[in-house]
């Protein structure tokens, strides 16, 4: 066969221009997502996204409230009986009009709610001294709702813990609107994590024997240097971990080296992939991937064949959890799903990012399917990244700890307040009440006091 060789170069340049050209329009694409969307692409923090773009226009054309036809609860008169107190507001004599006389037409009630201002109120307490003959001993009356050698009152102390570990109100609020010493509420917060320091150990041996468990990290300063925030969480039990490193030494120290029943559901980071026990890989995470798939590769009729059956599918395992099926029903779903996922990921593709896709479901399918076997697995890591969220707030505001004790106190305190809020509706005052039932007796172990109903 004979090739005119004027034609051949042609087609050569022809290749070459085309395949530059689909190269641009990639780097093109790529730098118009990193200018929306973040370095990250889908997975960029909101808080990092360079541009955000508005709600649409269906949503802004909601209306907010409840439905049309609700009935309502209304705002609800104040029973005289029950009402702290009741001050009568009496009117000018003389109309303040004209300056006639005014006719009695007796009185009309106003229910209003308020709250004194939030000072502490100093109190003296007078404690009376005895001396017993017989034993020769002196004793003293003890002041009541405070720790021994403690500045604080206990419901202080309770409401400070709350307003900076549970609302995430930094020190520096606190103490303007408390107008106290900013050190004296620093040396208060230290002094009750050495108080709850004995809650921590059982708290992991709780987490190691939970049957579901979530684990996720995040950024955290110390001292001015990088660290990170540890989560391990279930649905009754938070606890956290601030340490200088990433790596897998601290999902040891949490879970141990002995094999472990249960699941823990966690992103694809490796330092996880030593665990002691089963994982479940977060759907989420792997939803984001192949939204990106098809936001780079816009135009390959391969890629949207696989990303429109994939996606739905994914979706659909995450939010199959939340809906109100039988146990029959749901496992019947979750199997059809399943189904779907691997048939989507074990059918032949020529294109290297669906491969790579595709790989990520053969390649651990042990890790990914629990949820289908066992309804109280979910297929994704939501409730971890939720109760990270005020920590990353928190981080934006402070820049992290100052001190290691620093870190250390915050570590205890935001383990011990976000488990009592998961196990006591009133938070605040059942940390209230355990602290004084610690000022009779500081040396009682405070975890049976802070969950009494605890069986574990």
């Amino acid at each position: 066969m004979s090739f005119c060789n004027g034609c051949l170069e042609k087609q050569q340049k022809i290749d070459q221009l085309l395949e530059e050209n689909q190269r641009l329009k990639s780097q093109l694409r790529y730098r118009q997502r990193k200018q929306t969307d973040g370095f990250f692409g889908s997975s960029t923090p909101s808080a990092k996204k360079p541009v955000k773009a508005n709600s649409e226009a269906e949503q802004q054309a909601k209306a907010g409230g409840a439905q049309k036809g609700h009935p309502g609860h209304g705002r609800k008169g104040i029973d005289p009986a029950h009402a702290a107190r009741t001050i009568e507001v009496p009117l000018e004599q003389r109309c303040p009009q004209c300056g006639g006389p005014l006719l009695d037409k007796g009185w009309r009630q106003r229910s209003v709610l308020e709250i004194p201002p939030p000072h502490p109120e100093p109190i003296l307490y007078r404690l009376q001294k005895g001396f017993c003959p017989s034993c020769r001993r002196a004793v003293q009356a003890q002041a009541p709702a405070v720790l021994p050698k403690a500045l604080f009152g206990n419901q202080l102390t309770a409401r400070v813990l709350a307003m900076h570990y549970l609302h995430g109100i930094p020190l520096g609020r606190i103490s303007d609107q408390l107008t106290l010493e900013i050190g004296s509420l620093i040396e208060m917060l230290h002094r009750m994590a050495r108080l709850f320091k004995a809650v921590l150990p059982p708290l992991v041996q709780q987490y190691r024997h939970a049957p579901v468990r979530h684990a996720d990290e995040t950024g955290w300063r110390t001292d001015g240097k990088n660290g990170y925030a540890w989560l391990y969480c279930t649905p009754t039990l938070s606890l956290f971990l601030f340490r200088s490193t990433r790596s897998a030494s601290v999902p040891k120290e949490v879970l141990g080296e002995k094999p472990l029943a249960g699941v823990l559901v966690v992103d694809r980071y490796n330092g996880y992939n030593r665990v002691p026990l089963k994982l479940q890989y977060c759907y989420a995470h792997l939803l984001r991937e192949v939204e990106d798939l098809e936001k780079e590769f816009p135009d390959d009729k391969e890629i949207a064949a696989f990303t429109a059956t994939l996606i739905p599918s994914l979706s659909s395992a995450m939010h199959l959890r939340s809906q109100e099926l039988s146990d029959s029903h749901y496992y019947a779903q979750a199997k059809k799903l399943q189904q779907q996922i691997v048939s989507a990921c074990q059918k032949p593709a020529q294109h290297l990012a669906i491969r790579r896709i595709q790989d990520i479901f053969c390649d651990h399918s042990e890790r990914l399917y629990h949820w289908v076997y066992d309804r109280r697995v979910p297929a994704d890591n939501n409730r971890c990244e939720r109760e990270l969220r005020p920590t990353v707030i928190a981080r934006k505001v402070s820049f992290g700890s100052q001190s290691e004790e620093g870190a250390k106190t915050r570590e205890i305190l935001m383990s011990v307040l976000h488990t009592v809020k998961k196990r006591h509706p009133q938070a605040e005052q059942h940390l209230k009440s355990v602290l004084d039932q610690l000022a009779t007796n500081p040396k009682r172990d405070p975890f049976p006091l802070l969950f009494p109903n605890d069986t574990s």
